[in-house]
């Protein structure tokens, strides 16, 4: 297959046949189907998008609800069980710095992070983070490691 040859499906695109506005003797002449007077009769005329022929459109019917917090701030969290685990794994040692949970794909560049205290931390690890919940602190402190706020 290549540029030349590329075809619509069968039965995808009809033709009128009839050429409009093309004098008289084509049967498709004078007003070209399009009625007398009014808007789309003229040239240029377009209709407005979602304009349902005068009904109350769709986007007016349905109610409107809800707001988005411009000052939203996103974190995406990580638990105390996924640390263990790549502690056991050995993917981490002493520390757990933005960088490293970057490289693990447990976050994109950019985005604040936020430690939560689901799961039990056996091993000491400073862990660097945007936020941390009260119950990581907690566990994080208990296994002898540190919290180090960014």
């Amino acid at each position: 297959m290549s540029l030349n040859n590329l075809k619509p499906a069968l039965g995808s695109n009809k033709s009128s046949g009839k050429r409009l506005g093309r004098g008289q003797g084509s049967g498709k002449g004078g007003t070209s189907t399009k009625g007398h007077n009014g808007a789309q009769s003229r040239s240029g005329y377009s209709r407005k998008i979602g304009f349902e022929g005068g009904q109350m459109p769709l986007q007016r019917r349905v109610p409107k609800f809800g707001f988005k917090n411009i000052n939203r701030k996103e974190y995406v969290p990580i638990n105390i069980d996924t640390i263990q685990a790549l502690i056991e794994q050995k993917k981490i040692k002493k520390q757990l710095k933005i960088e490293n949970i970057i490289e693990l794909n447990l976050a994109k560049k950019g985005d604040l992070v936020k430690i939560l205290g689901r799961g039990e931390i056996s091993s000491p690890v400073d862990i660097h983070a945007h936020k941390f919940s009260e119950s990581a602190i907690k566990s994080i402190e208990k296994a002898g490691g540190k919290v180090i706020n960014l």
